[in-house]
């Protein structure tokens, strides 16, 4: 099939730039108060599309939407049934709450937004430089945007200069979107690699099965007339192609009681706990992995040197996880595993179907990561707090801490729920029993397994550790799935096409 040529002035910047040279940002939360005066100011609103420019832009506009919220904006019910199960039905629906580990103190009925009437019709994201972002907002919001629509509430973002809340160097690792499609999806995957299929991260390509992922696909008619045709329908009109699903949750970190716990731990030798800390994220402080560094390059890792010094490893050479413990988070959230172990050979390739070999054993307890990579544009929020200063008590009416966690993916059950259900919140991952993620996991006991806060520290030539009574570092605050159109969708679903 030939491949097309990416329409980037269809699609939201988002996508390929992450605005990370941004450093302000804050995503708004808001309810259609008027339909007549949203459309208006979605029609007229400045949103940011990929293409590069000779100067990097000082300012960008995203939008996105939940299903309520195209409904709110008069999308017809066929059209928004055409989306995924996940997105329509929604992040809070009880079943999917269970898997995602939404439960006791991260369950719905605990958060701040979200869910029953603070569930948002769309959240406008807007980025800037530094000293930028208010005037930005002025602008923006000064015209037709209070009759326009209701605000819920507004996510600020912090600038911890690379860094997460609990202090380690955050967003090393990301997936290289194959941009010119000259990766094939159906070829011999028997080493890990970076690139990954286009249609994993834009509706309207193909994916890592080669295969076109559902949206809604509709008859052509006036109102339709402007909206790009589809690669594997063309006689329909592409409602999703260019855009994505935009997972965000906002999840608060307790970094007191992080560094408190592990600094116990370690029987008050603060060193000895930076290592702890290490081996349960998997990396230093500094971003350095614990794995080996390779010398040979991974396909796909096309970023800045430091991050492909950091990047540029696979776990196949620990396979017990004495480096970089098998219940790591960066363990956890990427495998770095592939479909066989090993060259293409048809003995080696039976030896790995057979569950032998090097990592035989784990890599068939591990789906393949290829069918489940996200892209992270996360933001942290609230004050910095070294983790030398969070050994002390909490002063009164302390600010909270935590990161807007967002990632763009183009099948939410493959690809974030998969990741967050079978990988993350799963006290049985990979061999293991009886921990779940120790940065992230909520600790709740599931069926069959009471315990889930332990972890497990490997060693080579003496007794593993093994530490108990994990408590829960990390609280859900609130969450939505949304749709990130693309530009023409964009002008489809506020009228502006008819």
């Amino acid at each position: 099939m030939t491949r097309s040529q990416i329409e980037y002035d269809d699609t939201q910047g988002l996508v390929r730039f992450g605005f990370g040279a941004l450093t302000e940002a804050c995503y708004v939360l808001a309810r259609v108060r008027s339909v007549a005066a949203a459309r208006s100011w979605l029609h007229l609103a400045p949103v940011t599309s990929a293409v590069e420019l000779d100067q990097a832009p000082a300012t960008a506009l995203q939008v996105a939407f939940t299903a309520p919220g195209l409904a709110a904006l008069g999308v017809a019910p066929s059209v928004i049934a055409g989306f995924s199960h996940e997105f329509v039905s929604g992040m809070t629906e009880p079943s999917r709450s269970r898997r995602l580990g939404d439960v006791g103190s991260d369950a719905p009925a605990q958060w701040e937004w979200g869910t029953s009437t603070t569930v948002p019709h769309l959240v406008v994201m807007f980025f800037a430089k530094a000293q930028r972002l208010e005037g930005l907002m002025k602008d923006l919001m000064g015209s037709g945007w209070n009759e326009a629509f209701d605000e819920l509430q507004r996510l600020h973002t912090g600038d911890l200069e690379g860094h997460e809340p609990f202090g380690f160097r955050d967003g090393i690792s990301q997936p290289e979107i194959d941009w010119e499609q000259s990766y094939e999806p159906l070829g011999p995957h028997v080493t890990y690699g970076n690139r990954v299929a286009l249609g994993e991260f834009l509706l309207g390509y193909r994916n890592e099965y080669g295969k076109y992922t559902d949206r809604p696909l509709i008859d052509a008619d006036a109102a339709s007339e402007g909206l790009p045709s589809a690669e594997d329908a063309p006689n329909k009109k592409d409602v999703g192609r260019n855009g994505t699903y935009f997972v965000l949750r906002q999840l608060r970190q307790d970094v007191r009681g992080f560094w408190q716990f592990i600094v116990n731990q370690a029987g008050g030798n603060f060193a000895q706990a930076e290592m702890i800390g290490a081996a349960m994220v998997g990396r230093g402080a500094n971003g350095d992995p614990l794995a080996a560094i390779q010398a040979e390059k991974i396909a796909g890792i096309e970023q800045e040197p430091e991050v492909i010094a950091r990047n540029q490893f696979t776990f196949d050479a620990d396979a017990l996880g004495v480096r970089c413990p098998i219940g790591a988070h960066i363990r956890r959230t990427n495998p770095r595993n592939t479909d066989y172990v090993g060259r293409p050979d048809a003995l080696k390739r039976l030896i790995a179907m057979l569950g032998f070999g090097q990592n035989g054993l784990r890599d068939d307890l591990t789906s393949s990561v290829r069918f489940h990579r996200i892209l992270r544009r996360g933001r942290e929020y609230g004050p910095g707090l070294s983790p030398q200063d969070a050994l002390a008590p909490a002063p009164p009416g302390e600010a909270e801490r935590g990161l807007h966690f967002a990632c763009l993916n183009a099948n939410i059950s493959r690809q974030f729920e998969f990741l967050q259900n079978a990988w993350t919140m799963n006290s049985k991952f990979s061999a293991l029993t009886g921990e779940n993620d120790p940065v992230v996991g909520n600790r709740q006991a599931i069926t069959g397994c009471p315990v889930t806060g332990r972890f497990t520290i490997p060693a080579s030539g003496r007794l593993r550790r093994r530490m108990s009574g994990l408590p829960p570092f990390v609280t859900v605050r609130g969450g939505a799935y949304f749709f990130l159109p693309g530009l023409r969708a964009l002008r489809y679903f506020t009228g502006a096409m008819r």
